[in-house]
């Protein structure tokens, strides 16, 4: 993977997509809402094993910045104030290949917490 980086990343019109296409060709469409639920950040991950946050109501957030941070990473800002997640090369290829798999897992962890997607609103 050190040898993979991407060769572009592109925001959509409506800002609810980061496309990244990888040095291997291999390109994925991130929704921003996966990208910020399950951020990298302290703030969503926590500081600690157990401390993960699961984060509601982000379903209509968009991007608002990205950010080089070194060779490695960027910095993304979204609309609702988050920008603290730092998604390395490394982190964007995983959200590109197992983005579905963990955003099943999140919706699961919504479920069970009777919270919701859509801001302002608890599950049923």
């Amino acid at each position: 993977m050190s040898d993979i980086w991407p060769t572009e990343l592109r925001v959509s019109k409506d800002r609810r997509t980061l496309n990244v296409t990888f040095s291997d060709g291999a390109a994925f469409a991130l929704a921003a809402e996966t990208m910020r639920v399950l951020s990298p950040s302290a703030e969503v991950q926590g500081h600690g094993p157990g401390q993960k946050v699961t984060v509601p109501g982000k379903r209509y957030v968009e991007i608002r910045s990205i950010t080089p941070t070194g060779n490695y990473a960027v910095r993304i800002g979204f609309d609702d104030g988050h920008d603290s997640g730092i998604f390395t090369w490394t982190y964007l290829r995983e959200l590109g290949e197992r983005g579905a798999e963990l955003f099943a897992d999140y919706e699961r962890e919504l479920a069970e917490k009777g919270l919701s997607r859509d801001p302002g609103h608890r599950s049923r």
